[in-house]
């Protein structure tokens, strides 16, 4: 079996691990507990394996590439924020729901994003260069976006106890550890299989995480059906919305045609196991911004697959890429 081929069904594997944990939490509701104890390690080693796949030692080589850096900051950092500032007058006005909703929606992805940029004829090795940047720029803009979106709320939310330890422990710890690694691998050629070969498991290590978050998670799902349909349609809104922001932005920066539809595929995906760590941190009187996020990967996978078809077929086609290019150049 090939990784390309792993991560391209990997919709399908997470559906099963979500429906899995949910038949399994409702018919042995007693052992949640020891599924939300097995989450938060399996969560921080999930996180690593993604970062390590990352060229986090190479930023400066990443920000040579001006123009294309600069499409992805703004489609992601201006344009992005305004349309979900636009979207969430739709949803009801749930404090915990609206949460996990910006938290996801307002900060790029940076792991499956390679991998369907590139099965949607992109150049997944400047969206692999562009990730570090991303991560670093999203993590210094979500609190501002939260506090803008949310007010007073978000500086309740700072307070909890236990927002600070999960962002060290599971974000801040997995990245030093990754970015230790790639220095280490780089110092030997050999060593570099060792980097490949973790590239096989952040698909199966998210399948588990959802798998534990539905299991342990059953009664909360339950509660938030209701709202769910509603959430969809903004969910599927921005993936629609986005596209076009994502093809107007690489228009406008004069990219050729694998450079707009990876600022394409950037808009569209987003960091949802990444800020995941810190809204379960938040209590469960929260949980159903967790589940929205997790929610949002499932919708935003099936939006993947339409984009792989769509982009390059019809939204930035080969040749009306190269007739604009083409055009730009006389």
């Amino acid at each position: 079996m090939k990784l390309q081929n792993l991560e391209r069904h990997q919709t399908w594997i997470y559906l099963a691990a979500i429906l899995s944990g949910l038949v399994l939490g409702a018919l042995a509701p007693g052992i949640s507990g020891v599924f939300e104890a097995l989450l938060w390690p399996v969560l921080g080693f999930m996180l690593f394996t993604t970062f390590a796949q990352m060229p986090l030692a190479h930023l400066p080589r990443a920000a040579r590439d001006r123009r294309f850096i600069g499409a992805m900051l703004i489609g992601n950092f201006v344009l992005v924020p305004l349309l979900v500032w636009g979207l969430i007058a739709f949803l009801p006005d749930d404090p915990a729901l609206r949460l996990g909703v910006l938290v996801v929606l307002l900060v790029p992805c940076t792991d499956w994003f390679i991998t369907f940029a590139h099965l949607g004829r992109g150049d997944a090795v400047r969206a692999a260069t562009a990730t570090p940047i991303l991560l670093a720029v999203q993590f210094a803009c979500l609190p501002l976006f939260l506090w803008l979106f949310l007010g007073d709320a978000f500086l309740e939310l700072l307070a909890a106890d236990r927002i600070a330890a999960v962002f060290a422990a599971l974000i801040l710890l997995p990245l030093t550890a990754a970015f230790l690694l790639e220095r280490w691998a780089e110092a030997r050629p050999e060593r570099a299989a060792i980097v490949n070969r973790l590239a096989w498991l952040p698909v199966p290590l998210l399948a588990v995480v959802v798998f534990l978050i539905a299991a342990s998670q059953v009664d909360a799902v339950r509660d938030a059906l209701p709202v769910l349909a509603q959430v969809a349609r903004v969910y599927v809104a921005y993936l629609v919305a986005a596209a076009f922001l994502g093809a107007a932005t690489g228009r406008a920066a004069g990219l050729p045609t694998s450079g707009r539809r990876t600022v394409i595929f950037s808009l569209g995906t987003r960091n949802s196991f990444v800020v995941l760590p810190l809204v379960l941190a938040l209590g469960p009187e929260w949980n159903v911004a967790a589940l929205v996020i997790v929610f949002q990967s499932l919708v935003e996978l099936f939006g993947m697959a339409a984009y792989v078809w769509i982009v390059p077929r019809y939204l930035v086609p080969e040749h009306a890429a190269i007739t604009q290019d083409s055009a730009g150049n006389e």
